[in-house]
């Protein structure tokens, strides 16, 4: 029997939660005959994780991502375990740690733009902190026995980054809409809220989601439509708020906090586009989410996006403003884009078993 530790400690996050959710969701409906999972979670997780999936071993993991416990006691908890194989599903990792491991890397957003907290703190700490991060991605990626991407773009953008020695180890496994959005009902009562025309964007409000750019073009006069934006109530949101009321918006822009999958799915069904006018991406669940209520999306004209979308997008400049503003604005009700090569290719379910096929390579069992 062989013993597979998987890191999932961000379970209840959004983003990599989300992908965590639904790889141990899928995982316990595949057959894994001569495998023993040993999930390690945070402490908040664990009595939901093991009514959900009884069947592997749950272990409490206290360790925050990114810290000195991370590095040491964490390091400590799985080294006893005896693993054959561990998989990392997040940039952090224990740098000393000397077993076999697989890693995820969601994207290299952090290397290419200040993200999250760091944003918020001062230059030096901040410099420090990313030497810090940067020096254990390396190790990370270096080390790693296989490293799993959600696309092509960001395999790209490693091999680009830390050379073409890795290319081989490197696979990309889309990932796509999770259990819970999909077995969601619409939350209907939104309708007494939301009766105009909006649009929609969801995601969180990190200076390289650009919102900044978006507002403005969309804060013109003549794009009278609502614009409704999905996020959490944080640091970024605050300044997002600010800046919608310098542009005196509000009443068309509208921050939404807290949504549920009942109010995704009620605000994908009932949006006139999704609009991602992110920056930089890995993958973009909201876009494939969209997708799969087949609301039409315009989108910046980054490669990850074209990945995922090809033609069935609009796509803008995302660092032009009167080039969103007049994507926005001309967009035709007639727009139907089909989805479904993007759909059938984008899959929790298929990037399970690609995962699971993986682990089996590297530890040389059938």
């Amino acid at each position: 029997m062989k013993r597979i530790g998987i890191d999932a400690r961000l379970y209840s996050q959004t983003g990599v939660g989300t992908y965590l959710r639904n790889l141990l969701y899928e995982l316990s409906k595949l057959k894994t005959t001569g495998l023993s999972f040993v999930i390690y979670v945070s402490s908040s997780d664990i009595k939901q994780i093991r009514a959900e999936i009884p069947q592997f071993i749950i272990k409490e993991a206290p360790f925050r991502w990114h810290t000195l416990s991370e590095q040491t006691m964490f390091l400590r908890h799985i080294t006893k375990d005896s693993l054959d194989l561990m998989h990392f599903t997040y940039f952090g990792y224990p740098i000393l740690y000397r077993g076999k491991f697989v890693a995820t890397v969601h994207d290299l957003t952090p290397l290419l733009f200040k993200t999250g907290k760091a944003s918020t703190k001062n230059s030096l700490l901040y410099e420090i902190k990313h030497f810090f991060f940067r020096w254990v991605l390396r190790s990370q990626v270096e080390r790693a026995q296989a490293i799993i991407t959600p696309t092509l773009t960001v395999k790209k953008q490693l091999v680009e980054h830390y050379g073409f020695g890795i290319e081989s180890k490197i696979f990309p496994f889309y990932e796509g809409v999770g259990y819970e959005l999909r077995n969601a009902k619409e939350n209907t009562s939104l309708q007494q809220v939301f009766s105009k025309q909006f649009f929609l964007y969801v995601g969180n409000f990190y200076p390289h989601k650009n919102l900044v750019r978006f507002i403005t073009a969309f804060a013109k006069k003549d794009i009278v439509s609502q614009l409704i934006l999905v996020g959490p109530q944080d640091h970024f949101s605050t300044a997002i708020h600010k800046l919608i009321l310098k542009l005196g918006a509000q009443g068309k822009i509208l921050l939404y906090h807290g949504a549920t999958v009942n109010d995704l799915v009620y605000f994908y069904k009932h949006a006139k586009a999704l609009i991602h006018p992110s920056l930089s991406e890995g993958f973009g669940l909201p876009l494939i989410e969209a997708a799969y209520f087949k609301c039409p999306i315009i989108a910046s004209d980054i490669s990850v996006m074209k990945e995922l979308l090809d033609e069935n997008c609009i796509y803008f400049n995302p660092y032009h403003t009167e080039d969103i503003h007049e994507k926005i604005l001309n967009i035709s009700s007639s727009h139907k884009p089909d989805y479904s090569k993007t759909l059938e290719r984008c899959s929790f379910a298929r990037m399970t078993k690609d995962t699971l096929s993986l682990y089996k390579k590297v530890l040389r069992v059938e």
